[in-house]
């Protein structure tokens, strides 16, 4: 293994800017909004402030598959956050999650609005309202939730860690890439072994287990993640791979994939979600042809 020149961390911590990386302009170590600036609020019962990365695609694939069962109450406005431009810490952002981090979801069916933060929160919640996508039986119920909060634990480890020193750190280093692909191998190893033996995640049938898992794991396979397929021999892992195509024709996860998207095809980006007609008309590249 290489040496890099040996790091004696100072007795006391200081925020250095100038080691953010790709994400200096936004990185900081305090909490709190920054600036003032109202959420925007649509016709829906439900309003959710996102971006179209895998945390924020958990949400928006879950919104479409209740939709696609009928559940009207479902509707949902979907409002761009730009975290790279810092909107996360306007103060109406930080009112819904103090963590300031996307996907936030406010649900205004009610008589008082509720926030719900954390995508795992999120589709619990929406599971829980609606009925659907996760097991009522107590046991079958328990091996949903163990997976819901697997991937909840594991996948900073994919994307803060692997991630970030793979495609976004200031410059590659061979410890820590080689730290966080051996932890990621062994989670699609987990995962491939679950899925020999079972359709879904959590069994038979498709849960919210499901619909966190693959926006992560399923856009890793599937080569949407970093670029890094072929760097983590992505084809061993023939279940993963099968479970993810499945999933992913699904035209409601087609759709969940589209929303808050601002990168990619412009065909795939719908930038904001208010109408169900908005995937026909409001694409990227339709608003762009109309300019």
């Amino acid at each position: 293994m290489s040496k890099t020149p040996e790091y004696v961390p100072p007795s006391v911590w200081t925020w250095n800017k100038e080691n953010g990386g790709h994400f200096a302009n936004i990185n900081r170590p305090v909490s709190g909004p920054t600036h003032e600036k109202a959420l925007p609020v649509g016709r829906h019962p439900l309003q959710l402030y996102s971006l179209g990365t895998p945390n924020g695609v958990k949400v928006t694939v879950m919104l479409e598959e209740l939709l696609t069962l009928g559940h009207t109450g479902a509707e949902y406005d979907a409002w761009l956050i730009r975290i790279g431009d810092g909107e996360q810490f306007g103060s109406g952002f930080v009112e819904v999650n103090p963590n300031s981090k996307i996907p936030a979801l406010v649900d205004r069916s009610g008589p008082a609005p509720v926030r719900v933060f954390e995508s795992g929160a999120i589709l619990l919640y929406l599971a829980e309202k609606f009925g659907a996508f996760v097991p009522t039986k107590l046991s079958e119920r328990a091996e949903c939730l163990s997976w819901l909060f697997w991937q909840m634990g594991s996948a900073p480890y994919l994307g803060g860690g692997f991630g970030h020193f793979y495609a976004y750190a200031p410059s590659k280093m061979e410890y820590p890439i080689d730290r966080f692909a051996m932890e990621v191998k062994r989670q699609l190893d987990v995962l491939d072994k679950r899925l020999a033996h079972s359709a879904y995640i959590a069994g038979s049938e498709y849960t919210i287990a499901d619909i966190a898992i693959w926006p992560w794991y399923g856009g890793l396979v599937n080569g949407w993640l970093y670029n890094a397929a072929e760097f983590l021999s992505v084809q061993d892992y023939r279940h993963v791979r099968r479970w993810a195509s499945e999933i992913g024709a699904r035209p409601a996860a087609q759709r969940g994939r589209m929303v808050n998207r601002t990168f990619g095809d412009p065909s795939s980006q719908l930038h904001e979600r208010h109408d169900a007609s908005d995937f026909d008309t409001r694409t990227q590249d339709k608003l762009t042809a109309a300019q």
